[in-house]
């Protein structure tokens, strides 16, 4: 074939790119083709953002005493590639840049870029994190012009309705998929504890969706989503906006409310306990309602069991904390329990379980007493044949149920997060040794 003349391929060329690209042309106001949810995709994409978090992988193996109280001096640092997260977000202030996305999504990164629909990329910083959520809030700092998309303010879903998911699955950015609101008022359990009051929908999300919003018609964002269940197709979860909100204003304002309690120490219903009460092993057996809190107010007792909280199984005092950290202050929940062999159901409102009185229920449960030490808390008292009476005061208490403690705080949390659970793992350090100590309260 001979080679088109000059001219005539400059004419072809100028031909082809006077040709309008597909989708590129105007489409009439009135046409049937923009429907709610094309309209709803146009207004809301260019809030989406594209988030890859990029964190430095390949650390040197650390001893026993590193592994809580870091690399020696003499130790070199992290060194290695980069592992790359991709994830979905969305600016919700556009004026201050501030994104919200999964916790998840941005957890370990070192790098945070977000990639915008219109091509601009910038660095962000995470404003705060609550993984009890799963909810973060980023800011790109110095950026002007950036679009924004509302919070709902109203809790009025309505299962049925139509709903759109806008993200980044497997890198595919601004991908739009469309479904209805399953239904309302989910848990879930995840590796971090459990993850309540979600919205179920069938529009398709997929990895790299997580972070970004599910949308209703009138365009409002009334969930973050993120997670899909992998046993089946059509099962997606968002939390909802209400929740996203709150955790917005709180990080915002530097604020953070102490995790909620009902008021109750208890302990696991094992198949030792079962079989003496002739039922099933799971739920929480209580020991005691402490006075003053909401599940004394209520009137739970000693020996009732605790089996749901708000329709979800409890199978044991892990799930009953992990239920808990996930709720919003100010809040009522329904707990149903066992008593009697009758099952009755009470409201009540979990409190915060501030500092003072979590630092005494873990004197009185786990049996010791900690100060401030150097790299970790010290045992600064011993309950005498308590549960901790292999330790002694001096010894430094360098980590707790697989959680590095350096502060008195940090053990502090870890007791609240373990409170009822039946054992507790310490890393003790004595004279230079690390010890493994178990702990039954």
């Amino acid at each position: 074939m001979r080679p088109l003349p000059r001219l005539t391929l400059l004419l072809f060329l100028g031909i082809c790119l006077a040709i309008p690209a597909t989708g590129a042309r105007a489409i009439p106001a009135g046409s049937a083709r923009l429907t709610p949810v094309v309209r709803v995709a146009q207004a809301a994409a260019p809030a989406v953002v594209n988030i890859t978090s990029a964190s430095r992988a390949g650390r040197e193996r650390l001893s026993p005493l590193e592994r809580f109280f870091g690399p020696l001096p003499d130790r070199p640092g992290e060194r290695g590639g980069k592992r790359v997260s991709l994830g979905s977000g969305v600016i919700v202030d556009g004026g201050r840049g501030l994104v919200l996305t999964n916790a998840h999504v941005v957890a370990g990164g070192d790098e945070i870029m977000v990639h915008l629909q219109d091509g601009r990329d910038f660095p962000a910083r995470v404003l705060g994190a609550e993984p009890d959520f799963d909810l973060a809030v980023l800011e790109i700092p110095g950026a002007s012009g950036l679009p924004s998309a509302r919070l709902a303010d109203a809790g009025d879903l309505m299962p049925g309705e139509t709903v759109v998911a806008i993200g980044n699955p497997f890198g595919f950015t601004h991908t739009v998929t469309t479904g209805v609101i399953s239904a309302l008022g989910r848990s879930i359990r995840n590796e971090g504890g459990m993850l309540t009051d979600l919205i179920q929908t069938d529009a398709a999300i997929n990895p790299g969706n997580s972070g970004g919003p599910l949308l209703d018609l009138d365009g409002r964002i009334i969930g973050i989503n993120t997670v899909l269940d992998a046993r089946g197709e059509g099962i997606g979860f968002a939390i909802p906006a209400g929740k996203a909100r709150r955790v917005l204003d709180d990080i915002m304002a530097g604020s953070r409310s102490a995790p909620l309690w009902l008021g109750v120490l208890g302990q696991d219903v094992d198949g030792a306990t079962a079989r003496a009460l002739g039922i099933e092993p799971a739920g929480v057996l209580v020991r005691e309602a402490v006075a003053g809190t909401p599940a004394a107010r209520a009137g739970v007792l000693p020996g009732d069991i605790l089996l749901s909280l708000n329709g979800t199984a409890l199978r044991d005092g892990r799930d009953l904390v992990n239920a808990l950290r996930n709720q919003m202050p100010g809040e009522r929940v329904r707990l149903a329990l066992r008593r009697n062999d009758a099952t009755r159901g009470v409201d009540l409102t979990p409190v915060p379980l501030e500092d003072a009185q979590a630092r005494r229920l873990m004197e009185r449960r786990w049996g010791f007493a900690v100060k401030g030490g150097k790299g970790a808390p010290v045992v600064s008292a011993v309950t005498p044949g308590g549960p901790a009476s292999f330790l002694r005061p001096g010894d430094a208490v360098a980590g707790a149920s697989g959680r590095r403690t350096t502060t008195p705080d940090d053990l502090l949390a870890v007791f609240r997060r373990e409170r009822l659970a039946p054992e507790v793992l310490l890393q003790v350090v004595r004279e230079g040794r690390l010890h493994q100590a178990r702990l039954v309260p």
